[in-house]
């Protein structure tokens, strides 16, 4: 954890991106870290843990990362949590709360309020459209007898 808040810190002070960083670890041995670079790299995706799950499953050699820890130093956002659970993480760690990165002017409430709105209420406009066909590459993916389940 303190690996991840001193990244934290030297990304806020280098201007790098936000004040947070991830690092992963499996057994006791760090795997990966990751920084902030949304706003260097023009990528609101490109969150500290997602960051570090990225290089993690590089270093690994696999997507899912079952045996692995991650240690953030701000409670992970609904996207960062949602990318830890896909990785199958057995563990989440983290630091400052999603309270007090409110506080700091990082505030995901609304998207956790929006998830529990149905789709076609919520506040960006939201349409299904061609479910049908959609189905296609459904149908595709059942079809393959050598497909990689996840």
């Amino acid at each position: 954890m303190q690996m991840a808040i001193e990244l934290a810190v030297r990304n806020a002070r280098e201007g790098a991106g936000g004040p947070f960083a991830a690092v992963v670890v499996k057994g006791g041995r760090v795997i990966a870290a990751g920084t902030n670079r949304v706003t260097s790299t023009n990528d609101p995706t490109a969150h500290a843990e997602v960051i570090a799950i990225r290089e993690a499953c590089r270093s690994l050699g696999t997507f899912q990362l079952a045996g692995c820890e991650i240690y953030a130093s701000c409670e992970p956002c609904p996207m960062c949590l949602g990318a830890i659970y896909w990785a199958r993480l057995d563990r989440i760690c983290y630091a400052a709360s999603a309270a007090d990165a409110a506080r700091a002017g990082f505030d995901d409430a609304f998207i956790y309020r929006e998830l529990a709105v149905p789709a076609g209420q919520r506040s960006i406009p939201t349409t299904q459209t061609m479910r049908e066909e959609g189905l296609a590459a459904f149908a595709e993916w059942a079809s393959r007898p050598d497909k990689v389940p996840y």
